[in-house]
Order: structure tokens, then sequence, then C-alpha cells
């Protein structure tokens, strides 16, 4: 349909989600990441080529249709007369069936989104099996509300798993408490770290976004700050981005030194 044609890859894939489960019994329920899709929740590291359906069956899998055995969990949401796992139950069953990343990105997403509170996910992992629990509850605890995507919730476990200290959404103010801007990212209290931010520049006004962007820049390194920049394909060479920061550090720290002096 034109609706489908015009969509994004995943708006079509919540499309087929829909699509799917008006053709199953009204038990059947959305689970997984194909229950986040439902309610729009942003997620990474889980497959989009197969929809999740907890089912009256035993799990099998066919042509982009994987049907499992309805869980014990009692959290629900609904979208009209369809069903679907709570958000809470869909992101601790992402944790656990596709891992620590895909678990942080769904959970920082649904947090950020207000569609669960931590409180609802340490619920939904104590209704897991307990031999499933570890990389769940290993998420929730690195979980943030803050993370206004699943780029900066990669890039912040990035810099974390490197030993960086690491701060989310930090105001910056100069020496007079004046606003100078809110930064992704401020690492080690040095170097502010900026994820995707030149996909602003695409709008009319790109010049004088960029043109701002320059002079608060300019500004955070007048106070001793480094700042870097961090892109989507950035976040597959993990061991770059930490090379980058590491030498931004450095840079930071010899700029205070100097400015000490």
């Amino acid at each position: 349909s034109a609706v489908f044609d015009g969509a994004d890859l995943s708006e079509r894939y919540r499309l087929r989600v829909l699509a799917v489960l008006r053709t199953r019994p009204a038990t059947d329920r959305a689970s997984h990441q194909s229950a986040l899709a439902m309610f729009q929740v942003p997620f990474y590291g889980a497959p989009t080529d197969v929809v999740m359906v907890e089912a009256s069956t035993s799990s099998r899998q066919r042509s982009g249709l994987y049907l499992h055995a309805r869980s014990s969990h009692s959290g629900r949401a609904f979208l009209g007369n369809l069903h679907a796992v709570s958000p809470e139950v869909a992101c601790v069953q992402i944790a656990a069936r596709y891992g620590f990343e895909a678990g942080v990105c769904a959970m920082d997403s649904a947090l950020h989104l207000s569609r669960c509170t931590r409180e609802g996910l340490e619920a939904a992992l104590e209704q897991l099996p307990v031999s499933r629990r570890r990389t769940a509850r290993l998420a929730i605890a690195a979980a943030q509300p803050l993370a206004e995507s699943v780029g900066e919730s990669r890039l912040r476990i990035i810099l974390q798993d490197a030993g960086f200290a690491v701060r989310s959404q930090v105001q910056i103010v100069d020496g007079d408490d004046r606003f100078v801007g809110r930064v992704d990212f401020l690492v080690d209290d040095v170097v502010v770290v900026e994820f995707d931010g030149l996909t602003k520049y695409a709008d009319l006004d790109g010049r004088r976004v960029l043109a701002d962007e320059k002079a608060r820049e300019s500004r955070l390194s007048r106070l001793g700050f480094e700042v870097e920049r961090v892109v989507w394909r950035d976040l597959d060479r993990p061991e770059l981005i930490v090379q980058r920061v590491t030498e931004a550090r450095l840079t930071a720290l010899n700029r205070r030194a100097a400015m000490a002096r």
C-alpha cells in the first residue's frame, strides 16, 4: 500500500506486526521487539525480519513469524483490540534473548518515552526463568532514561566499557554561571562527546545551526573542554572512538594545565 511504501524501516516493521496480529487468535500477543514496535519504542540489535508472537502453542518459526509458548508474564498492553506483552516485559525479553546492548537500548528508549519504569523492569525480570535473568539484570542496572536515541545508548555503553566516567545530558555553564549548552555526554569531566550532531545541519537553517554549533564549540574550548563528535557509522569501530576520546582527554587536561599557569 501507499502507507507501507512511504514508511521508513521501523514503521514498516510495525505495520507488519499489526498485520500479522490481525490474522492471529485474539489471545495471541506480540512479544520482544514486536511488542516494542507496536508502541513505537525504538530498539537495536533485535531482528526485524521476524514477528515475535506468544501463542497457545509450542515454539516454531515459519516465513518471518516466530510463535512461542505464552510466558508467565502478567504484564500486557493493548493497541485497539490487538494484544502485546507490556513494554517492561518486552525489554527484559529482548535482553535475555539478544544480549546486553540490545537490552540497554530497548530499556533506555522505553524509559525515555515513559513507556515503563525501572520498578516495572525489575518486576518483569522476576518473572523470567532464573537461568535467563543475568543479562537482563545487568541491562536494567545500566539503563538510563536520558538517552535520546539508540545511538546515544550504544555510544554510552562503548564509553563506559572503556572505563570512562560518563554523564549524560549535562548542562555546561561558564565562570559567570551563564548557560553555554547542554551536551550529550561529559566524559571524565573534560571531554564533551556529541552523537550524530551533523544531522541537524540538513534543514533549511543548516548554515545558521552550524554557525551556532561552531560558536558553542569555541566557548567550550575556552572553558577547557575538548569536543568529539560521533556519527552512526563510528559505532561499528568502538576502538577508534575510545582512541579519539582518550586523545581528547589528554588534550583537554593539557589545556587546563596551561590555563592554570
